[in-house]
């Protein structure tokens, strides 16, 4: 059947109003918008965009026009972040790949067909009725209307007549409908609303943070997190969402970014102790004070530099910088585990070994040293002929060359070579120590065990006929495991300096579970310790007399403080009332 002369009239009007549209309209360049050469990469845009956007974003420029700008920048990032468009833009003019409508846009609108033209503001629509006008004044830069193919779209038949305009294109372009697209000409300012740069490619994924994600992979998980927290409301999370981007980018490996929204996590929000006003806030969820995470804000510059320094000194500290010269592996650590050096010519602990640190910190004991040649002894004995090395300590005494001439190409890659390294390694001190406890017998096997302080033999072991009485009281199975490794080896030595201890009075050491004795816990202080996973109690039951230790229970401060104790440095509180297990 051929094609109505009435339709293929219309058909070329509207071509030629297009046509002349197209022409007078401004095109405008996403590349020189951007500031960037048509050969950059996604880097480059990257970069050019986060510098502008910050420049011309709402919340930090007032500026007559920033808006706009603020606009386009969005725009034209959206075209050349995206491969498809960027290969359409650089082949056709436009993002869509419609080749000769770069300055158009086309669409429909529930269920119209609609275009606007030049001169006074008129809009046309086509309903079921036809064309219609809706009247308005002034010019307008955008010329939009369908061309069919959608069936919201007046049933994919936007001229009426039986004639389906889409089948034309379909000759002349190889097929598809070309208006199925939404008009998007506020693109880039509802995503600039919305925060969700992120998805754009290449760009780094800011995870969304909930309770139960905040608690399986954040809350001491030894890995080190750039949390943004905000509500939907909140000012400047955009232009913080962008330079968060960038900082994790460079630190990708030992550094993840999450963003809490308020409004629906408000348990964790106030878990956390986080409140807000108008605007967000951004922390880092850190390791480099405490054993345990902490939140530490952030209330620096939103420039990538100085957020990349905040973060960079927030990383973990478990390693133990040490003099080469000087240095041997310690024999006797507890708990017994295995231990690492990392030899490199750095000044400082470098931020790789620093991040990983983080994620063995219970199970392997860190070092580091500067060193900017091989010859020293330890060196030449272990055949270390290149740095950065790794040397390794087994729970067995046993010193290894792990690797040497460790060379990586950016920080992810270095750490995912040094967590495999460090779990081979971790896997063949797990099997060393399983063969050695298979070997004992089981009378040596148990000699280590430091008894639990029970109401049947409290007088036995804390009763009057002691002096005193060592006590770890512990909340949680690893700090029991802790405790009872540090008290047996501190029990093997003899502890006291000076002749004012008693030779030959009794000392004992026992364990005690908090969650338990909370009431016998009482008799020394009223909250019962409750805040503490761990501590150490010397308690002298004749004089009814006692002393706390609450820090780190390493064995080097274990052995001071029952030292002290032993020899009448420390001074001792009377107990609230006498002492009784239930």
């Amino acid at each position: 059947m051929g094609i109505p002369l009435r339709s293929l009239l219309v058909v070329s009007l509207l071509l030629s109003s297009v046509a002349l549209h197209v022409a007078a309209a401004k095109t405008i360049d996403p590349y020189k918008v951007l500031g960037v050469d048509k050969k950059a990469s996604q880097r480059d845009i990257q970069k050019a965009f986060h510098k502008l956007s910050l420049k011309y974003h709402p919340d930090k420029n007032k500026g007559k026009g920033a808006q706009e700008k603020f606009e386009e920048i969005n725009n034209a990032y959206e075209i050349l972040s995206d491969e498809e468009k960027r290969k359409n833009y650089d082949l056709y003019g436009d993002e869509k790949g419609n080749a000769g409508f770069s300055g158009g846009n086309f669409g429909n609108r529930e269920g119209y067909t609609y275009f606007t033209g030049g001169g006074p503001k008129t809009s046309y629509f086509q309903s079921g009725d036809g064309w219609q006008t809706m009247g308005g004044q002034g010019n307008t830069k955008s010329f939009s209307f369908s061309f069919g193919g959608n069936p919201g779209a007046s049933g994919g038949k936007p001229f009426g007549g039986g004639f389906d305009f889409s089948d034309v294109f379909s000759n002349l372009f190889g097929g598809g409908s070309m208006g199925a697209s939404q008009h998007g000409g506020s693109a880039g300012s509802t995503r600039a609303n919305t925060g969700t740069s992120g998805q754009h490619s290449g760009a780094v994924k800011i995870q969304d943070v909930t309770t139960q994600i905040f608690s399986k992979e954040i809350s001491d998980q030894g890995i080190t997190w750039l949390l943004l927290f905000y509500t939907p409301q909140s000012k400047g999370q955009f232009v913080l969402e962008n330079v968060m981007q960038d900082v994790v980018h460079s630190l990708d490996g030992a550094l993840r970014a999450g963003k809490v929204n308020c409004d629906n996590e408000k348990s964790l929000c106030k878990k956390a102790g986080v409140s807000l006003g108008k605007s967000a806030r951004l922390f880092v969820y850190s390791y480099a004070t405490t054993e345990k995470g902490s939140l530490h804000e952030y209330s620096g510059e939103h420039d990538a530099k100085s957020l990349k320094t905040f973060c960079q000194e927030h990383l973990p500290r478990f390693s133990k910088r040490v003099d080469i010269g000087q240095f041997s592996f310690p024999p006797n650590v507890l708990p017994n585990l295995p231990q690492v050096l990392l030899l490199s010519s750095k000044k400082d602990t470098p931020a790789m070994w620093r991040a990983i640190s983080g994620m063995f910190r219970n199970r392997l004991i860190f070092y580091d040293a500067e060193v900017h040649d091989v010859s020293h002894p330890l060196l030449k004995s272990l055949g270390v002929k290149n740095l950065p090395a790794v040397i390794g300590r087994t729970v067995n005494g046993e010193e290894h060359l792990l690797k040497d001439g460790i060379s990586v190409k950016d920080l992810r890659s270095g750490i995912r070579e040094l967590k495999t390294l460090l779990e081979n390694f971790e896997k063949k001190n797990k099997k060393l120590a399983s063969n050695q406890a298979n070997k004992k017998p089981s009378s040596q096997r148990e000699e280590n065990n430091v008894p639990l302080l029970t109401a049947s033999n409290f007088e036995e072991i804390c009763g009057e006929k002691t002096s005193v009485c060592i006590i770890g009281v512990f909340g949680s199975t690893k700090a029991k495991e802790q405790l009872e490794a540090v008290l047996s080896e501190i029990s093997k030595k003899t502890l006291i300096r000076g002749q004012n201890y008693i030779s030959g009075s009794a000392l004992s050491y026992a364990l005690l579970d908090r969650n338990k004795q909370s009431v016998f816990l009482s008799s020394f202080d009223k909250s019962g310790f409750k805040s503490s996973d761990k501590l150490l109690i010397a308690y002298k039951p004749r004089r009814g007399r006692f002393a706390v230790y609450k820090d780190e229970v390493t064995l080097e401060e274990a052995e001071g403080f029952v030292g002290s104790v032993l020899n009448g440095d420390v001074q001792l509180s009377p107990t609230q009332q006498k002492p009784v297990l239930r």
